[in-house]
């Protein structure tokens, strides 16, 4: 029988030791795997991808507000369908601003990058509508001095041509502001002369599609005013429908009628709109009392006919030919009578 061995009770000063290090294959919990840290980054990427799209679609759409420098907004990227701005008007909309902060954004359109323009350098805006805005701000900023009226809120828009940025402004002004017929009318009138429209029927009707008819039979009315007198009054926008309809049936029924009423403006000082009005009311009693004094239809008929006789102007007529000539023939005149050709011979 074998002999077992005995052991030898446990060493104390062995026990008191530390016990030798062991790692174990769970300690620190389990390592990730790698497809998941891909899977986890890739997700977070296309997150913040759709994010990125979702804004820039909504700020391309012009759905989003954006904040950008006055500085960096050109203001006269279009002309302006508004002559003058009341006083009264404009103070009120700086103490809205000043008060409340912009409520309403305007419309801006991104301009392409000026051949001089630095790659840095920060992008530019033209403005459509909103020009009331960026002037009470800019006057803000210059009396306060405060940097929240330094940037303009605004609505990036993208017009397919340049009727339709004028478009755009019309349609608001349409809605927010009261123009008068005569700005209504320059705008269509510079639309027109300056190839955005055809002619100044397409330019009638396309920037006020949505006015009545009646209200575009008006507009249309003081076009030739605006292309005759324009350069002439001094309060434009002060002439009211009645008395352009009467003006614009003057210049339409004769077209040396415009350089009579644009001889009497510049003969007669005018300090206000009622002065001017006086001066214009004066002319059309004239040229109704000229009327009157010419023989009726029938005698006009019964005379053998003659050549026309206009003080300093020649007229020769031949086949579908009209030649004038004459100290008379004077550039005003020349535009007058482009101006009541347009309105007659306007589809």
């Amino acid at each position: 029988m074998a002999k077992r061995k005995r052991l030898s009770p446990p060493d104390p000063l062995v026990l008191n030791t530390s016990a030798p290090e062991t790692k174990s294959m769970f300690t620190g919990g389990m390592a990730k795997a790698p497809i998941a840290d891909v899977a986890s980054d890739a997700a977070a990427t296309s997150a913040l991808q759709e994010i990125s799209d979702t804004l820039s679609a909504a700020r391309d759409g012009g759905r989003m507000v954006i904040e950008v420098p006055l500085d960096d907004v050109q203001i006269d990227y279009i002309e302006r369908d508004r002559v003058v701005v009341d006083d009264a008007d404009m103070q009120a909309l700086c103490d809205s601003l000043q008060a409340r902060g912009q409520q309403t954004p305007v419309e801006l359109v991104a301009l392409p990058p000026a051949p001089s323009q630095a790659p840095d350098q920060a992008p530019r805006y033209g403005l459509i509508s909103g020009w009331r805005r960026c002037r009470a701000l800019a006057l803000l900023h210059a009396q306060t001095g405060e940097p929240r009226f330094a940037v303009v809120q605004g609505l990036l828009r993208r017009p397919d041509t340049a009727a339709a940025a004028y478009l755009a402004m019309v349609e608001e002004n349409e809605i927010r502001a009261d123009l008068s017929y005569f700005e209504r009318a320059r705008i269509a009138v510079h639309c027109a002369d300056s190839g955005v429209f055809d002619s100044d029927h397409a330019a009638l009707t396309g920037l006020y599609a949505n006015a009545s008819r009646a209200r575009r039979s008006k507009i249309g009315s003081f076009m030739p005013i605006v292309r005759a007198l324009g350069a002439s009054l001094n309060f434009p926008d002060a002439i009211g429908e009645r008395l352009g309809l009467e003006l614009a049936q003057v210049i339409r029924r004769d077209v040396l009628a415009a350089g009579r009423i644009q001889r009497a403006l510049m003969a007669n000082p005018r300090s206000d709109a009622a002065a001017e009005q006086g001066v214009l009311r004066a002319v059309l009693a004239a040229e109704a009392a000229m009327i009157a004094k010419k023989p009726d239809s029938n005698t006009a008929k019964n005379s053998s006919p003659t050549q026309p006789q206009l003080p300093g102007l020649t007229v020769s007529q031949r086949n579908n030919a009209l030649t004038l000539k004459g100290k008379a023939l004077t550039p005003e005149l020349q535009a007058a009578l482009m101006a009541w050709l347009q309105t007659r011979l306007a589809p």
